[in-house]
């Protein structure tokens, strides 16, 4: 592996424009397992609840919507960035970092320090909860605050009684069309993409790397698990991300 982390460096070292690609695999390695996963959080649920059409027209369905969203944010909302989320806010520190497009919605790269301007978090984020009726945003703590001292199962908009919902991405719901555009542009633009932690299976998120490969720039794929991309890369490691990306940037 030391010759693949030696290229890798050649590799960052030479570019100028750095598009880091994450995924699952970043935010297990902070202690966030992968809901997704046999045995994960999901598995205790029927995931047809979770589509946007239920949770928008079934009382029921937001009822159990709730209930798994305020486990998920219970084992997010204490979570501290890793080596590997640091490495990446040196990279900006660097001047080199063009974006972080982020499949995660735990906030990690915040807390490492990323400017906000830098995140693209393309399945949106656990810490706010918006009305999908008038637009307020709420702060996720407030809301699970009335949760727990209400003991309400399902919380409404204080303004206008409107569905609220935590501004991630469900089954079913619209992509943010410019957040994409701009993770798009980006990966157009950069000349290096690092792909952490990503079984690059997901999609239309898993097209950024994509784009970026088609359009010449050089592929670092960082992924215990091997991925459709790995033939295009110039470095593939499977391998710990914090590990890995420890040594890379120091």
């Amino acid at each position: 592996m030391e010759d693949l982390i030696t290229k890798g460096k050649q590799l960052i070292s030479e570019a100028d424009k750095i598009l880091v690609f994450a995924g699952a695999g970043l935010s297990t390695e902070s202690g966030i397992p992968d809901f997704r996963s046999p045995g994960g959080l999901w598995s205790k649920y029927d995931p047809s609840d979770f589509y946007y059409d239920r949770i928008i027209s079934d009382e029921r369905s937001r009822e159990i919507y709730w209930k798994m969203s305020t486990e998920t944010w219970d084992i997010m909302k204490d979570a501290a960035p890793n080596k590997a989320h640091i490495a990446i806010r040196k990279i900006e520190d660097s001047g080199k970092l063009l974006s972080v497009v982020t499949q995660n919605i735990d906030g990690l790269h915040h807390k490492a320090g990323n400017s906000p301007e830098k995140i693209i978090e393309i399945h949106g984020t656990v810490a706010t909860v918006s009305c999908l009726n008038c637009g307020k945003k709420y702060e996720r703590q407030y809301i699970e605050d009335r949760i727990k001292n209400e003991g309400i199962t399902v919380p409404y908009c204080e303004d206008c009684s409107g569905i609220i919902k935590p501004d991630t991405i469900s089954f079913g719901q619209a992509m943010p069309e410019d957040k994409m555009m701009l993770a798009i542009k980006h990966a157009h633009e950069c000349d290096l993409c690092i792909v952490l932690g990503s079984s690059l299976v997901v999609y239309p998120a898993a097209s950024i790397p994509e784009h970026a490969s088609k359009n010449n720039a050089k592929l670092i794929v960082v992924n215990r698990d091997v991925t459709h991309l790995d033939a295009y890369a110039e470095v593939v490691i499977h391998e710990s991300v914090t590990t890995v990306m420890e040594r890379m940037i120091g």
